[in-house]
């Protein structure tokens, strides 16, 4: 009797201290073990679930605990529970404000998390209000129907799955090759829409290449509607888990390709467009945005890669922000190298081909590129002038000129008579009207002064050609026509010399030497050489 009494009494408190361990809510990973526990089916005690949901009634919170679990087990989301933090007091640091709520899935199912109320930890308001909608994303209203009308026998196993479940899956994989096949077409037929409407053109190159990207797009809404669909066969948490993440990394490297097929073909249409514009430094934009969106698509997509393994996008991007800082530190140059790359491209100082000074280098531009921009010299030579400091530097750029001047002065005798002089800068000046390569309505022949060994006459004349090979053959052609204009007047270039008289000589009669100042003659050189330096620009253009 005595026993009998002591079990009554001990009873209750056994069994309140074991309801107190098991439903607990007093932390994050309490309370989602304790949903997720009461609902195994062999701990199946939906009662128990129900309290970690706040607020409703009990029949009405076993219905929510129970589809959120649903929700999760079709999505093949696995809760590793070990990794649910057991602070009381945890705070989401995740965004500008900490709030006490922890997340299970940020990046995948954001609309299901806990948090902290009056002290206890209970899933969200807004969980309990959206999981009908989640709910019914997962499980369309077509399950319920087609489950009704599945006879008995549909419900005998074989292989270990339903024969419902089987009879499903290959209609769901028929209907998803039927639909690759129809939206490869589909996607193609708009893709070659689209180009043809920007470019304006038919190019069998760019059709392969849009053939390729259809290819990945049809793919990734084939993907898209197994992994709508695939959760409808109720498979279970196990099997849901590994095909949804099977269908997600598939999507993902699906992804990864279009995007790098979409930069392919972005960058082609760019390249058309650059090859119409004047300058080439477009040209050379084409290769470096081509690497640079690559690597980006690339590093965007292992990132989601990872993330879909388990590892944390927060660590993550904590992780690559030290790092980047760690790497910047260590190549300062490199980063200074690339923010003159930008600079050079948004500025626009010079342009491929053009003739550049740079400091001590002189030369044509050839190539822009990430770190380094390449001039020839006129010797052939190589430069490689680092982006930093060519976007820091004094550049002038020859090739921006609207002409190209030049300058001299042609020395004559002392002793060439003024008749001779005026005769000769006529003669120069009609030659620089007639050349084809100059500006005949702005240059300058002009006798401007005494030198230490001769009378200056200055030529100040402007090329229209802006190349420098064209520049040198237009001097040689004027130089050529300004000798022999002095041979035929006779008049002679002076050289440093030194003037010695003497006053009494024999049989000298004077200084000067014998010059022919006769107009009619000097208007005859001149015309002369004039028609045949137009005749030789005519044959050699």
């Amino acid at each position: 009797m005595k026993i009998f009494l002591w079990f009554l009494l001990v009873f209750p408190v056994f069994t309140v201290a074991q309801d107190t361990i098991r439903v607990d809510i007093s932390n994050p990973h309490a309370t989602v073990y304790t949903h997720l526990y009461f609902l195994q089916s062999d701990s199946f005690e939906p009662e128990k679930a129900a309290k970690t949901i706040l607020g409703l009634s009990e029949e009405n919170a076993i219905n929510k605990a129970i589809k959120i679990k649903q929700v999760l087990d079709g999505k093949g989301l696995y809760v590793d529970v070990n990794r649910i933090p057991t602070n009381p007091n945890y705070k989401d640091s995740i965004g500008y404000t900490s709030y006490s709520r922890y997340v299970l899935f940020p990046q995948r199912m954001p609309q299901i998390y806990v948090e902290k109320i009056e002290g206890s930890w209970y899933y969200s308001a807004e969980t309990v209000t959206k999981i009908e909608g989640l709910y019914k994303e997962v499980y369309p209203w077509y399950v319920q129907k087609i489950q009704n009308l599945i006879p008995v026998s549909g419900y005998k196993k074989m292989l270990g799955i339903e024969l419902w479940q089987l009879i499903g899956l290959v209609l769901v994989l028929v209907l998803a090759y039927v639909l690759f096949l129809l939206m490869k077409r589909l996607a193609f037929f708009i893709l070659r829409r689209m180009q043809q409407r920007i470019t304006k053109n038919t190019n069998l190159e760019i059709n392969e290449v849009l053939k390729k990207l259809a290819h990945p797009i049809s793919l990734l809404v084939t993907v898209a509607f197994l992994a709508k669909v695939f959760p409808s066969l109720q498979f279970g948490l196990d099997v849901n888990h590994w095909v949804l993440l099977g269908l997600n990394i598939a999507e993902t490297i699906f992804w990864i390709y279009v995007f790098l097929k979409l930069v392919q073909v972005v960058m082609y249409i760019y390249g058309i467009f650059a090859e119409k514009s004047h300058g080439r430094l477009d040209d050379q934009l084409v290769p470096i945005l081509d690497s640079f969106f690559t690597g980006l698509v690339i590093v965007i997509g292992v990132f989601q890669l990872l993330i879909l393994f388990g590892v944390d996008a927060t660590t993550m991007l904590a992780g690559a922000t030290i790092g980047g800082l760690a790497v910047a530190l260590a190549s300062q140059d490199t980063v200074k190298n690339l923010i003159g790359t930008i600079m050079i491209f948004l500025d626009k100082p010079f342009h491929i081909e053009d003739w550049i000074e740079a400091g001590e280098v002189v030369g044509t531009v050839e190539k822009v590129g990430f770190r380094s921009t390449s001039v020839r010299a006129a010797d052939t030579s190589v430069y490689q002038i680092p982006n930093s400091k060519l976007s820091e530097i004094i550049i002038n750029n020859k090739g921006l000129r609207l002409f190209r001047r030049y300058n001299t002065n042609l020395g004559l005798r002392y002793d060439t008579p003024p008749e001779l002089i005026e005769a000769f800068v006529k003669g120069v000046r009609a030659l620089i009207i007639a050349h084809p390569e100059t500006r005949s309505d702005s240059f300058n022949v002009e006798f401007t002064g005494f030198g230490d060994s001769a009378l200056l006459i200055m030529v100040n004349v402007y090329f229209k050609s802006l190349a420098w090979g064209i520049e040198q053959s237009s001097k040689h052609r004027l130089h050529m026509a300004i000798v022999k204009l002095a041979k035929e007047l006779g008049v002679d270039f002076a050289f440093p010399s030194t003037t010695v008289t003497i006053e009494q000589f024999p049989e000298k009669k004077g200084l000067s030497l014998k010059y022919d100042i006769d107009a009619k003659r000097t208007d005859a050189v001149i015309a002369t050489i004039l028609a045949d330096f137009k005749k030789e620009n005519t044959i050699e253009p």
